[in-house]
């Protein structure tokens, strides 16, 4: 299937790593430019070597803070000089999962919590916005998790914060339909830096890391008794950035092995 994507122009958050650095990867395989911002200087650097590899001079890489409204702002100015004037797709990607219960989780780290879910979000759509106006196919794509609809006790603060990312994503659909399309992608587990973390923190040392990715896979319950790989999440995110998602806004993806009950 031809996405469409030939020299297109793609915004990645948290594009330095992991599910974001994926994505931008796939993009710039199908004929996209893509500009990524991430916090760290060094990650940016490490990831633009390896965008360049797969299409040299594709890529915009900038240190900015999705949090701070005049950096991102900044980084919206320095895409638009790049691009011509025009972005695609933005690709909101940034953030991470706190583990922790009503009861341990302080005030400060709900604030912490729901600001970086939300405006994580609400500051590159509304720096991007015009940019994405000047697409004849403009898409968003919020990267959410599975938590938003199947909340887990132990993650009580991020999941009641991706509970309203994800009717944020639904209400920008239907204001900003029919010009731009904004759907979201609800990821279970995803090996990342994350889950890496947590593995060399795993109480048995001598545990491998397949062992221990295993035991992780069987303790959620998941059907496909595996965690999925950066790669596939980020294949759907493309998909639904591209113009051959051109009737589906609104809609959220499940990837997550299978491990979902709802129906």
């Amino acid at each position: 299937m031809n996405l469409g994507l030939n020299e297109r122009v793609a915004v990645v958050t948290g594009g330095s790593s992991g599910i974001g650095l994926a994505a931008a990867k796939l993009l710039l395989a199908d004929g996209a430019k893509v500009a990524i911002c991430g916090r760290n200087a060094d990650r940016l650097a490490a990831a633009k070597t390896e965008l360049d590899a797969v299409r040299p001079g594709g890529t915009l890489a900038s240190v900015c803070d999705v949090l701070d409204a005049a950096a991102v702002a900044s980084f919206a100015r320095e895409v638009g000089a790049w691009s011509g004037g025009r972005v695609d797709i933005l690709v909101n990607n940034a953030g991470q999962g706190r583990m922790s219960t009503f009861a341990s989780t302080t005030d400060a780290q709900w604030r912490e919590e729901l600001e970086l879910k939300f405006f994580s979000q609400i500051l590159p759509i509304r720096a991007f916005r015009s940019l994405l106006e000047a697409s004849d196919a403009p898409a968003i794509v919020g990267v959410n998790s599975l938590l938003s609809i199947q909340p887990e006790a132990h993650m009580v603060c991020t999941s009641a914060a991706r509970a309203g990312v994800q009717s944020l994503l639904k209400s920008l659909s239907i204001e900003l339909a029919p010009r731009i399309r904004v759907n979201s992608v609800l990821l279970g587990l995803v090996d990342s830096g994350q889950w890496q973390r947590r593995f060399e923190a795993r109480a048995d040392k001598a545990q491998s890391r397949e062992q221990w990715f295993a035991a992780l896979a069987r303790e959620k319950e998941i059907p496909m008794q595996r965690l999925g790989v950066p790669d596939e999440p980020a294949r759907a995110i493309v998909f639904l950035g591209s113009p051959a998602a051109s009737y589906i806004t609104g809609a959220s993806l499940e990837i997550s092995g299978g491990v979902s009950r709802h129906i």
